[in-house]
């Protein structure tokens, strides 16, 4: 399999702003990974947030006011979390990080690091040292940083989903300010971000909250009410585009899932269909003189690749994957992030005036297609 595209259909017309602005800083540079014990992972969750609800974490935390067994206030959530949050600085910026490993392995965001093989670690007890990127990978936003330093408090991760409504803190470095805490509530599960397609494949399955994450954030922690990491903060969506109090952050499940594959040889696994997915604009339903304008339009297929060997084209129509209706070039990306690599998908498509179904045989993404 290659990624040459087999063709392209205009995509000057979707004119689609991205209304994010990522926390942190932009930079990236993957290496090898480490081996050390992983940090503790709680809960009793299959560890994949992709095919998990809400509902099945009846037995987290809610509300802010420690109103479940074993639930602590803030100030001692802080106080338990903080020393397991970081500060990494960058040629180019800062971000946060968590305590992985208790040998000095780091988690953070992929465009926090990015561009940057060598980078300094802050910790809250004030000592810094030297760190060095290990792995990364840029469609789940993660990377794992070795810092130079052993005997750290690695943080607890929860291993499913929070509830909708349970308290959220944020811990990590807004604008510089080192170890900050913010706090509110998980808001909604499984979130993706308009837009966010055409640039990036990390901002789906999110998990939303409304405690404040500004640049700097990045790769810091959101914490449930028992001091578990339960997501690392990823973005928000700023005032400026109409938002109040709009962040998001990837699911411990997805990101411990990620840092493992990343500590066992450098790289992640993700299924990859071979196609680029668009939108369908006012201006491309008049191009391709569609009447029907649910679904997502296919931009591109790779030649060689799975979307290709199951005979879908450019100008195709994607409105369902398995059971899953399609609405968004999003939908697609969070569809595709529930699955496996060798997995075989029933893809329902629209060419013209005809619906069909094909089997198509996901593929592991092409390190060029990263």
């Amino acid at each position: 399999m290659t990624s040459n595209t087999r063709t392209r259909i205009p995509v000057g017309a979707l004119g689609l702003a991205l209304l994010l602005a990522v926390a942190g800083c932009t930079d990236a540079g993957p290496t090898d990974t480490a081996s050390s014990a992983p940090a503790q992972v709680q809960g009793d969750g299959t560890g994949t947030s992709s095919a998990q609800s809400s509902e099945s974490s009846s037995g987290s935390s809610s509300g802010s006011s420690g109103s479940r067994q074993g639930d602590m206030g803030i100030p001692e959530i802080v106080e338990a979390v903080q020393p397991s949050v970081v500060t990494i600085f960058t040629e180019d910026g800062l971000g946060s990080g968590v305590i992985y490993t208790e040998d000095g392995l780091i988690l953070t965001n992929e465009h926090v690091i990015r561009g940057n093989e060598d980078v300094e670690v802050a910790f809250a007890d004030g000592q810094r040292v030297s760190g060095t990127v290990e792995a990364a990978d840029a469609v789940s936003d993660l990377a794992l940083v070795r810092a130079d330093r052993t005997d750290l408090p690695a943080a607890t991760f929860q291993s499913r989903l929070p509830r909708i409504g349970e308290l959220a803190v944020v811990i990590g470095s807004p604008l510089g300010f080192e170890n900050t805490a913010t706090s509110g509530i998980i808001s909604g599960l499984h979130r993706e971000i308009p837009g966010s397609a055409s640039t990036s494949q990390s901002l789906v399955d999110l998990i939303q909250t409304d405690a404040a994450i500004s640049p700097g954030n990045s790769g810091g922690a959101v914490v449930n009410g028992r001091g578990e990491i339960i997501g690392i903060s990823e973005a928000y969506i700023p005032p400026a585009q109409g938002a109040v109090a709009l962040g998001f952050a990837i699911p411990a499940p997805t990101a411990t899932e990620v840092a493992e594959e990343l500590r066992e040889d450098g790289t992640a696994e993700h299924a990859f269909m071979g196609l680029a997915p668009g939108a369908i604009t006012p201006q491309i339903a008049e191009e391709l003189n569609l009447e029907d304008t649910t679904g997502v339009v296919v931009l591109s297929v790779s030649r060689g690749g799975p979307a290709d060997d199951a005979g879908i084209r450019p100008g195709d129509i994607i409105t369902r994957i398995g059971d899953e209706d399609l609405a968004t070039p999003e939908d697609l990306l969070s569809a595709l992030r529930q699955r496996d690599p060798g997995e075989t998908v029933s893809v329902e498509t629209r060419r013209g005036p005809e619906t069909q179904s094909v089997d198509v045989r996901l593929a592991d993404r092409p390190a060029a297609e990263g």
